[in-house]
């Protein structure tokens, strides 16, 4: 296996070669926030690549986590078999992409990203075995998000195809979905997208808590604040028992008849 040494060069194109690189296995070690961006985005529109093993400091997973964009797609590749993901025990000082030939060392240049491959095949060799010796004993994270063709998949079988458009549209927009100013989080975004289409809290939370996305609770508690922030609306729907259900509106006329993406900027707008 051959890897030249790059130097301010983008963190894509540095895991695209080590990907090229690798045969059957990439081992990716203690990645910051970014890189780990960087790997999920390059599986998820790479459909053919090796397998990657994500060794991770659990406070750097945590944090990349609470971005929907990255940990439903990040789930789906983990269901792929595609992505492994465990958590480092003892978190080295460099960051790496290893593999039984290859051993790059990613260097952070402030205005750019090196990557430097060590030479010394014992050392190399050594420096796998040691980690795979490691991931031997670690033990698989367990991912609370679920996979994002799920989350279609169950969208469209149970609120609308609609809503799983205006779904993927949010999505696309977005750069990030962490919510707390920081895009909206994925609790909103289907909220939001129930609003467009008039659909029920009942219906929309009672889907999101049976995919495991949010509680029906925490699906109430952001109902309320969107609708204190101006976003959302209801209309009481009578039943034949029990008190009315909510139809979910979106809060302002002018959004009603107006695109998804208009209806993102402007609750990004008020919830930033």
């Amino acid at each position: 296996m051959t890897f030249t040494d790059m130097h301010d060069v983008t963190l894509d194109k540095i895991v695209e070669e080590g990907l090229a690189a690798a045969d059957q296995v990439l081992y990716v070690v203690n990645p910051g926030r970014e890189t780990v961006r960087t790997v999920v985005r390059t599986l998820w529109s790479t459909p053919d690549t090796p397998r990657v093993r994500l060794f991770v400091e659990e406070s750097t997973l945590k944090t990349i986590l609470g971005d929907f964009l990255v940990a439903s797609r990040l789930a789906d590749l983990v269901d792929e078999e595609r992505l492994a993901v465990r958590t480092l025990d003892e978190v080295p000082r460099s960051s790496l992409l290893l593999t039984s030939g290859l051993l790059v060392s990613l260097v952070d240049g402030g205005d750019g990203t090196g990557a430097l491959s060590a030479t010394d095949e014992a050392f190399v060799t050594g420096t796998h075995e040691k980690y795979s010796r490691r991931w031997e004993r670690s033990t698989s994270y367990s991912l609370r998000t679920p996979p994002l063709s799920r989350v279609r998949k169950t969208m469209a079988e149970d609120i609308s195809e609609q809503a799983v458009e205006d779904f993927d549209t949010t999505l696309d927009v977005l750069e990030v979905a962490r919510g707390d100013g920081k895009g909206l989080d994925e609790v909103t975004i289907a909220l939001l997208v129930a609003a467009n289409n008039r659909e029920l809290l009942y219906d929309i939370s009672r889907w999101g808590e049976d995919i495991r996305l949010a509680s029906k609770a925490t699906f109430s508690r952001t109902k309320n604040q969107l609708e204190s922030d101006g976003l959302l609306d209801t209309e009481k729907v009578p039943i034949e028992m029990g008190r009315p259900r909510l139809r979910l509106v979106l809060g302002e006329n002018a959004l009603v008849d107006g695109e998804m993406e208009d209806v993102v900027e402007r609750a990004e707008e008020r919830l930033s």
